[in-house]
């Protein structure tokens, strides 16, 4: 089988034929169908993001489960899935109060080097171990039965590969972690696909207002088609002078989804009184941003951060899923590329570009 290889830190990803063993106790063996390009992978080829290379990643997907372990009970072989990136204990403190991304078990994972729980690897490349970290960036993986969400098997799996971090993100942070309300005003920084999500999910809530910055103006022409009510370009006009004019003094709800600490310094800005800025980009680990402190108690004005959309796998999921065949949610504009494992780069040098609001990976 072919899987698209991270050897080195700022180095093209290298497809070569790999081998995956059976699932063992607890995991399961999907069959992956398509897997969606995701800037963070674009994080992790670069060192930003703490997965150590050499590695196996991807984690946008979706496929249908070829078998699974001893003690498996939510899934079985020929279930349709969607693939997550967290996966929680279930147990705990955060997983028993519904705030299952928050659990320390599922840091540890991220944190655990590309291993499995128990330490050991499932992926082989050139007869030696290979780590892999969800694993979507390969036509099979083997992943824990929490990170598998089963699906309605009448959903494109394609479309339904997004669902596993993009558009629980973009859709989550306005539903889940802000709780827009209808007749809101909303803005949002950054038009690339969880920006898309962040805004059509903001236009089904009901929220009056819907004002998109970006820089790139074929951005900002998709974001009207999801349901940007007005759109701002940051390189030619000055972002927080035009929310707030649109606004009659700023938005009650402001997004950043870039992980840029200058924009989210905007994006405070562009907040009216007893408003929230919710951070769904991840700039840098050594990174600071700086807020006037007087405008917390005097403005009562809020920043929340929106972890992957502050998500509910097994609920969330499979609603965006049912929004989605409803006609109520885009999926299928947000693909503006299908490629094969073998154009993965391709992938990659279009996101660079911002010619995408995502690629994906068809098997």
């Amino acid at each position: 089988m072919k899987a698209a290889v991270l050897h080195a830190f700022n180095e093209p990803f290298k497809v070569e034929s790999v081998e995956l063993g059976e699932p063992r106790d607890g995991e399961v063996r999907v069959k992956l169908a398509a897997s969606g390009v995701c800037h963070s992978d674009l994080s992790i080829q670069r060192g930003i993001l703490p997965i150590m290379a050499p590695v196996i990643i991807g984690h946008e997907g979706a496929g249908v489960v070829e078998a699974v372990g001893r003690g498996v009970k939510s899934v079985a072989p020929g279930d349709h899935v969607v693939l997550t990136w967290l996966s929680s204990c279930g147990v705990c403190r955060d997983c028993a109060r519904a705030r299952p991304h928050l659990c320390k078990r599922a840091a540890q994972l991220i944190s655990g080097g590309g291993r499995m729980a128990d330490g050991t690897t499932r992926f082989k490349c050139g007869g030696h171990d290979m780590p892999h970290w969800v694993g979507s960036f390969a036509e099979h993986t083997i992943v824990a039965e929490e990170a598998v969400v089963k699906i309605r098997e009448d959903v494109p799996l394609a479309a339904a590969a997004l669902v596993g971090c993009g558009v629980m993100t973009g859709v989550g942070a306005v539903l889940n972690t802000a709780k827009v309300e209808p007749g809101a005003t909303v803005a949002v920084f950054g038009a690339g696909g969880v920006g898309l999500n962040a805004v059509q999910a903001a236009a089904l809530a009901g929220a009056e207002k819907v004002i998109v910055v970006d820089v790139n103006d074929a951005k900002l022409k998709l974001a009207k088609e999801f349901g940007a009510t007005h759109v701002v370009n940051g390189k030619k006009d000055d972002p927080v002078a035009a929310i707030q004019e649109l606004t009659d003094g700023g938005a009650e709800y402001v997004f950043e989804v870039i992980g840029n600490t200058s924009v989210i310094e905007q994006a405070f800005n562009a907040l009216r009184a007893g408003g929230k800025l919710v951070i769904v980009g991840v700039p840098a680990v050594s990174s600071q941003v700086t807020f006037p402190a007087a405008f917390f108690p005097l403005a009562e004005k809020a920043v929340l951060g929106s972890y992957y959309g502050s998500p509910r796998y097994r609920y969330d999921m499979p609603m965006i899923l049912d929004l989605y065949m409803a006609k109520k949610l885009k999926l299928d504009e947000l693909i503006s590329k299908r490629l094969k494992i073998d154009d993965i780069q391709v992938a990659f040098d279009l996101m660079e570009k911002g010619e995408v609001a995502r690629s994906v990976i068809a098997y």
